[in-house]
């Protein structure tokens, strides 16, 4: 392949490498390195845009250091943490290149998969992702919670999301073009990806154990993310309430007969307090879950409607001149 050095990539790239980061100080400088080893050997330049997503600690130090001294690299800083598939649609609304990269900073995901993943490209793929065969230093509760997700969600939406398939992927322009025009919010990546179609197609890789830094997508962020990807491409849990709504009228009205027929042929039938707690109980029960249900989808409706930007950005280091506009765009 092609070795391209740092000067000859100011132009037009044909790679982007789109990486969200937060709280990453101690696992920054081993990935700029590698990075520094990726962009030598791929085919074409390429631009690296590093989207900070509110951290706290040297992260912004040591990438924003980067961009100025090297022509290759971007720093995109967003005003607070606004969450990592808001950051990853930051870095891609400013990617430049005809083939966009997106992976995390953890390591996890080995930057040199992307050699892979633009030789499929080549063969005229417009979305080619990174499909895990292991998943070093993932408890097997993890790895079956991870399963389970999948098999949940493809069971109820109407797209096919591979399963142990993240957001590590290259994406054409034709395809970044159409993410970029869907609007929502709650983004749900690697949902929207497979809803959009094209010619898709996966690269196998063995997914390794974090060293460095401390992972920052606890069981918090994960349930969210799992909320989004099933309430944002399925409207089965509304039909769950209507379903679950009938049942128990039909559950009562039936009880109601029952009671009424027994007291014609009982007359020594006492009503007794039991059963009537225990009913209350239930319908308010199945009131308070149907309420929620379609709260979360009013929910969504409330943020929609509100538009407010996606993000805001706070700093922007190493973008080219010409590209100033684009850069201070605001997803709205």
């Amino acid at each position: 392949m092609t070795v391209t050095s740092p000067s000859a990539q100011i132009g037009t790239p044909t790679y982007s490498l789109v990486v969200p980061v937060f709280n990453e100080e101690a696992v920054l400088p081993v990935l700029l390195h590698r990075l520094d080893q990726l962009l030598g050997k791929l085919d074409g330049p390429a631009e690296v845009i590093i989207v900070d997503d509110g951290s706290t600690d040297m992260t912004g130090i040591v990438a924003a250091g980067r961009a100025k001294d090297d022509p290759r690299y971007r720093y995109l800083a967003l005003s607070r943490n606004f969450g990592h598939q808001v950051a990853i649609t930051a870095g891609m609304e400013r990617a430049a290149g005809a083939a966009v990269v997106v992976m995390d900073a953890d390591l996890q995901d080995p930057p040199e998969v992307v050699l892979d993943l633009a030789a499929k490209w080549r063969e005229g793929y417009e979305i080619v992702y990174a499909k895990r065969l292991s998943r070093e230093g993932e408890s097997r509760f993890k790895r079956w919670t991870a399963g389970l997700f999948y098999r949940l969600i493809r069971a109820l939406t109407a797209i096919d999301i591979p399963a142990d398939v993240g957001d590590f992927r290259l994406v054409d322009r034709k395809a970044l073009d159409a993410f970029l025009a869907m609007p929502e919010r709650d983004r749900f990546v690697r949902g929207m990806f497979s809803w959009m179609g094209f010619r898709q197609t996966a690269v196998p890789f063995h997914r390794l154990s974090r060293t460095l830094g401390q992972t920052k997508y606890g069981w918090s962020k994960m349930l969210r993310l799992a909320f989004d990807g099933i309430v944002g491409f399925s409207d089965i849990p509304l039909r769950f309430a209507l379903w679950a709504g009938t049942g128990v009228s039909l559950f009562a009205l039936a009880y109601g007969f029952y009671i009424a027929v027994r007291a014609l042929y009982d007359p020594a039938l006492v009503s007794g307090w039991a059963s009537i707690v225990v009913l209350v109980s239930f319908l308010a029960g199945m009131n308070l879950l149907m309420t929620g249900i379609v709260g979360l989808y009013v929910g969504r409706i409330h943020t929609e409607v509100k538009k407010r930007p996606l993000y805001v950005v706070g700093r922007a280091v190493g973008f080219p001149e010409d590209g100033q506009a684009a850069q201070s765009r605001i997803a709205a």
